[in-house]
């Protein structure tokens, strides 16, 4: 698989962009990530013309309005500036399947960026041009680097990126009612772990040649924003079982017991979810089931990132 085209704030990948002239450069992201993912770098303050280093710049608002203003200089507005960099950026955005972003930043930060009303912050606001750029683009998988470091959220994120990849790769093939369908069966167990699937299926159960292209932009944006949810333990369970039922007339009471114990000491955390997936593997091998070998589910992205070991 070719690699997947992902932004990403330019100081993440080291460049000297920051407003001090530094970098943020993120091992993980450069080491780990750069084997699968093609980084599209993106410093919406150097698009604009600030430089670096530049003066300091927060976020304020003014008479119910998000600005972003120079610390010492209050009168230095880029609010518009950078609003418009995230527009000119459009047709790059459009490529992506997905955004890494630098967290706190009054440009760039996803959440939780802090705000001034009458000098005291407040961590309830988006970056400026971040907020422009994920409202162009609601398909789009976003996340902070900060966040990265967190399993769940980072497993999360990548699932995202790759189910993206796999729908974009499908409509560059021509949308088709059969395809869409089997893009559905084979994404039904990821979307069980995160929630019921029934709504999606209900959704695909009125396909007609008349409202495909109608559907299938409805249902990819009701997918995407069903996977935002990171999946829970107790969903896995569901689906592990669920996977289980598949083999009931291929274990042995052994077997079978062996598999119970594992999805339950998973259930109780006391082992990852890697461990009752490789079990369910080495049975599959041994009895095939066409339905499980083209989920996503067991594989939904390269084992080579060891997601699913600290789930």
């Amino acid at each position: 698989m070719k690699k997947i085209p992902i932004g990403i704030s330019s100081c993440l990948l080291g460049e000297n962009v920051r407003y001090d002239g530094g970098h943020r450069l993120d091992a993980y992201i450069t080491g780990t990530l750069g084997k699968y993912f093609e980084f599209h770098p993106f410093c919406p303050e150097m698009g604009i013309g600030l430089g670096a280093p530049r003066p300091t710049l927060h976020l304020v608002k003014i008479n119910h309005a998000i600005h972003c203003v120079g610390i010492k200089n209050p009168d230095w507005d880029v609010t518009e500036p950078l609003r418009g960099y995230a527009e000119q950026q459009k047709h790059l955005h459009a490529d992506l399947c997905g955004y890494i972003l630098k967290k706190s930043s009054p440009s760039c930060g996803m959440e939780r960026v802090k705000v001034y009303t009458n000098n005291q912050p407040h961590a309830d606001g988006v970056g400026i041009y971040a907020a422009e750029m994920m409202r162009n683009n609601p398909l789009l998988p976003v996340e902070e680097e900060g966040r990265l470091g967190d399993p769940g959220l980072r497993e999360n994120f990548i699932q995202r990126v790759y189910v993206l990849y796999r729908w974009k790769e499908m409509l560059a093939k021509e949308l088709t009612a059969s395809r869409l369908t089997k893009f559905h069966a084979r994404h039904k167990l990821i979307i069980m772990s995160h929630e019921d699937y029934r709504d999606l299926g209900q959704l695909l159960a009125g396909l007609s040649k008349d409202n495909l292209v109608q559907v299938a932009e409805q249902y990819i944006l009701q997918l995407m924003n069903t996977l935002k949810k990171p999946a829970t333990r107790k969903n896995h369970v569901n689906v592990l079982q669920h996977i289980q039922g598949y083999l009931k007339k291929d274990l042995s009471s052994d077997d079978k017991a062996e598999l119970c114990e594992v999805i339950e000491r998973y259930r109780n955390g006391y082992i990852p979810l890697i461990v009752p997936i490789t079990l369910l593997k080495h049975h599959f091998r041994k009895s095939p089931d066409p339905y499980i070998e083209e989920s996503y589910y067991m594989s939904p992205y390269p084992q080579e990132l060891q997601l699913i070991n600290q789930l």
